[in-house]
C-alpha cells in the first residue's frame, strides 16, 4: 500500500514574543531641499535645546519620587517643534493576561518612527510593561515605553543623576504579597532606625548633585548648599560667584532660577529699605502702592520662575530682543507682560 503525504493548508503563524528589533534607518525621498538637515542632525539639535526634567512628582502611596510622562513631553515638545522632528508609534507587540481577580499585566513592544525634517526616519523599538486593576494597563505600557524612548535617544538631562525610577502607574490595589513585602521593609527600617544606621538610598546608583538638599543624616561636607549661600549674601559680587559655583557644579536651569529668585527679591527688599522714611517723618500707610522698583523687581522674580518652568533658557536674549532693552532696566509692567506671553506658550 502506498501512503502519499497531502500538502497542509497555510495556517497563520502562531505570535511569538521576539526580541526587539535594531534600529533601522531609513533614507530621505527624492526632492528635499539642499541644506536639509537629516535625521540624525536634527536629534542632535533637539539634544542641545532640551531642558532637565526634574524628578518632582511623588507616589504617596509608595513613597517615592518619579519623572511623570507629562513634564517629559512638555521639556520635549518646544525642541521637537523648533527643529522639524516628530515621531510616528506603532505597537509591535501586544501581550495581556490576568493575574488575579481583577489585575491586567501588559508587555508590549512599541515601534517609533523618527522623522526628519528632509523625510528620512529612523526606527527603534523599545519594550512597555505595566499593571492595572481597570481598563488602563496597556496606556500605561505605551506611557512607559514613550518616556524612556525620549529619555534614552534625546539624552534628557537628569538632576537626580538616575532615570531608574518608577511611574505612577503602579496598581492602586496592592497584592498580598507586595503588603508582606512593604510590611517587612517597613520593619527592617524602624530596627535600622533604633540601631542609629543610616537609612540607604532607593537606588545606589543615584547619587545627588551637589545643588540637591539631602537629608541631615546623609548630608556631606563636599555639597555646598547654595541656595543658603546666595541668602546670606550681602552685596551683588558675593552672589555672582555663588552663583558661578553653583553652574561649574552642574546646577540645573530650575535650580539657577531660583538663586536668581533669590537675589531679585533681596535686590527689591535692598531697594525698598533704601526708600524708607526716615526717623521723625510720616510712615507711608500700609495701603501705598509698591515702588517701581520692588514692583519691577517681584516681576522679574515671576518672569525668571515662569520662563524656567517653560524650559526657557534664552530669556535674557528673547526679551532684550524683543523690548529692546535688558531685563534689569525693564520696567514691572514690561515684565509682566513678557511672562504672560511665556505662560501662553507664545515666547519660542
Amino acid at each position: 500500500m502506498t501512503v502519499t503525504a497531502l500538502p497542509l493548508p497555510n495556517l497563520p503563524a502562531v505570535p511569538t514574543a521576539a526580541a526587539v528589533a535594531a534600529p533601522i534607518y531609513q533614507p530621505a525621498p527624492i526632492g528635499p531641499a539642499e541644506g536639509t538637515p537629516n535625521v540624525f542632525g536634527a536629534i542632535a539639535a533637539v539634544m542641545r535645546d532640551v531642558m532637565p526634567v526634574a524628578k518632582d512628582k511623588e507616589n504617596t502611596q509608595q513613597r517615592y519620587k518619579f519623572r511623570g510622562i507629562d513634564d517629559v513631553m512638555s521639556a520635549m515638545a518646544g525642541p521637537l517643534r523648533a527643529h522639524g522632528v516628530f515621531i510616528l508609534p506603532t505597537i509591535a507587540a501586544h501581550h495581556a493576561e490576568r493575574r488575579g481577580e481583577k489585575m491586567t499585566h501588559v508587555t508590549i513592544t512599541m515601534r517609533y518612527h523618527v522623522y526628519g525634517p528632509a523625510g528620512d526616519c529612523l526606527t527603534a523599538e523599545v519594550p512597555g510593561e505595566a499593571s492595572d486593576f481597570a481598563d488602563k494597563a496597556t496606556n500605561k505600557a505605551q506611557s512607559a515605553a514613550l518616556k524612556y524612548l525620549l529619555f534614552t535617544l534625546f539624552m534628557i538631562p537628569v538632576d537626580g543623576r538616575s532615570v531608574d525610577d518608577g511611574d505612577r502607574d503602579h496598581p492602586v490595589e496592592p497584592t498580598p504579597e507586595h503588603r508582606a513585602e512593604r510590611q517587612q521593609r517597613q520593619q527592617q527600617r524602624g530596627q535600622r532606625q533604633q540601631r542609629g544606621q543610616q537609612q540607604p538610598r532607593r537606588s545606589n546608583r543615584a547619587e545627588p548633585g551637589p545643588w540637591e538638599q539631602a537629608p541631615a543624616q546623609e548630608q556631606q561636607p563636599q555639597r555646598t548648599d547654595y541656595l543658603a549661600h546666595a541668602e546670606r549674601a550681602n552685596s551683588p559680587e558675593q552672589f555672582d560667584k555663588i552663583r558661578a559655583a553653583a553652574v561649574r557644579a552642574g546646577a540645573p536651569a530650575d535650580y539657577l532660577a531660583k538663586l536668581d529668585a533669590v537675589a531679585a527679591r533681596k535686590r527689591g527688599a535692598a531697594q525698598g529699605q533704601q526708600q524708607a522714611p526716615q526717623q521723625g517723618e510720616q510712615a507711608p500707610p500700609p495701603s501705598a502702592p509698591k515702588s517701581p522698583e520692588v514692583a519691577a523687581a517681584e516681576a522679574e522674580n515671576a518672569l525668571r520662575l515662569a520662563a524656567s518652568r517653560a524650559n526657557l533658557p534664552t530669556l535674557d536674549a528673547d526679551f532684550e530682543r524683543v523690548h529692546g532693552l535688558p531685563i534689569a532696566q525693564a520696567g514691572a509692567q514690561q515684565l509682566d507682560a513678557f511672562r504672560a506671553m511665556i505662560e501662553n506658550g507664545g515666547a519660542r
